[in-house]
């Protein structure tokens, strides 16, 4: 009778020992990665970036693009890459050419509809040619929502931003956008869709 109660009292210990072990090993396979992540991201913080990103959508004032301009003058090497915003891309060669930026260093792209394929557009052509970080800019009041999209569509493909925003007067944008298409991005990076059909569940989209 003794020699079963030691007995069943050794197999409890050795439960609960086992089980406070899965616990912690359950706790390190879900919090290294992170760590290992915020580490990567930290180290990659550090690099230069290599180009210009632009997110079209400007008003008829072109705030973006005339930001772009100064910003372009004072990295006077890096491609500018922009994505979205005016259909005739003679108008965008033309303006910038006017303000001393070279043709040679624009590279447009009107494939985007909205700030998701803003990125999943673009993300494949920036890694061919190399590029691994990026300047990107649009307007403060979007960039919330632009730096989620782009943190998870471009990092998919190795590529840090550093985001750069351009003055305005307008609020932030509400979170339920960035919600939306950050959802909408890690939707892209699994199945290759950009789920469009999701911005039927809010308005002003």
């Amino acid at each position: 009778m003794v020699l079963r109660i030691y007995s069943s009292k050794q197999d409890y210990k050795l439960q609960k020992k086992t089980a406070r072990f899965k616990g912690r090993l359950f706790v390190s396979a879900l919090v290294l990665p992170l760590l290992i992540g915020i580490g990567y991201r930290y180290i990659r913080s550090f690099d230069e970036p290599q180009a210009v990103l632009v997110l079209g959508g400007s008003t008829k004032h072109l705030e973006r693009e005339r930001f772009t301009v100064e910003f372009a003058r004072q990295h006077p090497d890096l491609p500018i890459w922009v994505s979205g915003g005016s259909p005739n891309k003679r108008y965008i060669v033309r303006f910038f050419a006017k303000e001393g930026i070279s043709p040679s260093r624009l590279y447009l792209d009107n494939r985007a509809v909205d700030t998701v394929t803003n990125f999943t557009t673009l993300a494949d052509d920036l890694k061919a040619r190399g590029i691994n970080s990026v300047y990107l800019i649009t307007s403060d009041y979007h960039m919330r929502r632009a730096s989620i999209i782009g943190e998870i569509v471009l990092g998919s493909r190795g590529i840090v931003l550093k985001p750069v925003s351009v003055p305005s007067e307008k609020p932030p944008e509400p979170v339920e956008k960035s919600v939306r298409d950050g959802a909408r991005a890690i939707l892209w990076v699994v199945t290759g869709r950009t789920g469009s059909t999701l911005s039927r569940f809010f308005q002003n989209h």
